[in-house]
């Protein structure tokens, strides 16, 4: 019991102490969202394609993964172009290492990695692809060039949603906000997605700290580096979970320690969001999606096992 009440504590008050910084950071990504001119965007084709799609992805909304597995379908930009953006999507693990005081000096290594892995592999992608003659066809103009809408929401609601029935989402949080209110949509809206990813890390510090302190923090770190192989294994298949809780898992689970740097990129690498879900909505497609949900899950895996052995050494 006593363990139990110390571990409660300590996730509560640890937790506390990042919520004003969530909601801070989801005020910002709001106005970026609804602000930001992109009509002048080119589209994701042509030689720098994966490049800019690795930097694209990394926005922290789940939101521009669905954009890009509608574009894909769509046959607006590559297989490499795909991956580039799903390899570094990260969801919320980006927003909770810039809240967590001592986590926040991951952030960079992190961000360049992502970036380098979306590169590589979505080049290496193409390239195998137009040599095999399997490369898609690209489509000559996006589909919004058509409307022209502006900012980032508008080209995501108006013109990659495939029926009215999906119009109900949007980049970040899959419901819809309206912008003529901006109380709701620049507080209320952020206060709701700090307070749900507050929950999700309040209940991994919980377990996490409870387990620490059931088998003793010596024995569980020991346990841990003595599974470090198989970490990324696991927390690849957590990625997979098309929930923002699964990078909040893994994120929190590093920064408490229980996974190797290594580790948390596999499983951030192979969360890509909702993006596979809209892929997987494909059922004439199903042997390419499961195709592409394997290969992104081995890359993740690989990715983590090289990251773990090099900074071991």
């Amino acid at each position: 019991m006593h363990e139990i009440l110390h571990a409660l504590e300590h996730a509560f008050f640890d937790t506390l102490a990042l919520l004003p910084w969530l909601v801070i950071i989801y005020i910002v990504i709001e106005l970026l969202e609804n602000k930001t001119d992109f009509s002048r965007s080119k589209r994701l084709q042509g030689k720098g394609a994966p490049l800019i799609g690795s930097v694209t992805g990394l926005i922290p909304q789940c939101g521009f993964s669905v954009m890009a597995a509608k574009l894909f379908e769509q046959k607006y930009i590559t297989v490499g172009t795909l991956f580039a953006i799903f390899l570094s999507t990260s969801d919320e693990a980006f927003i909770i290492l810039l809240s967590d005081g001592a986590g926040a000096v991951w952030l960079l290594p992190l961000i360049v990695s992502k970036i380098f892995i979306g590169i590589i592999v979505g080049y290496t992608v193409d390239f195998f692809l137009k040599k095999t003659g399997k490369n898609q066809e690209l489509r000559s103009r996006p589909a919004y060039e058509i409307s022209n809408p502006k900012t980032v929401r508008d080209i995501f609601i108006k013109n990659y949603l495939e029926d009215i029935n999906e119009t109900s989402e949007c980049t970040a949080c899959g419901k819809p906000h309206d912008g003529t209110r901006p109380v709701y949509t620049y507080l209320f809206v952020p206060l709701l997605h700090a307070l749900k990813v507050a929950g999700f890390v309040f209940l991994i510090n919980f377990l996490l700290g409870w387990a620490i302190e059931w088998v003793g923090e010596d024995a569980f770190y020991a346990f841990m580096q003595k599974n470090v192989f198989l970490q990324p294994f696991i927390t690849a298949l957590i990625g997979l979970i098309p929930n923002c809780a699964s990078s909040v898992v893994i994120t929190q689970s590093f920064l408490l320690g229980g996974i190797s740097f290594g580790s948390c990129l596999a499983g951030l690498c192979a969360n890509a969001g909702l993006g596979f879900v809209v892929l997987l909505k494909n059922t004439e497609k199903w042997k390419r999606n499961v195709a592409m949900v394997f290969f992104a899950y081995l890359v993740s895996v690989f990715v983590g096992l090289a990251f773990n052995l090099i900074l071991t050494i």
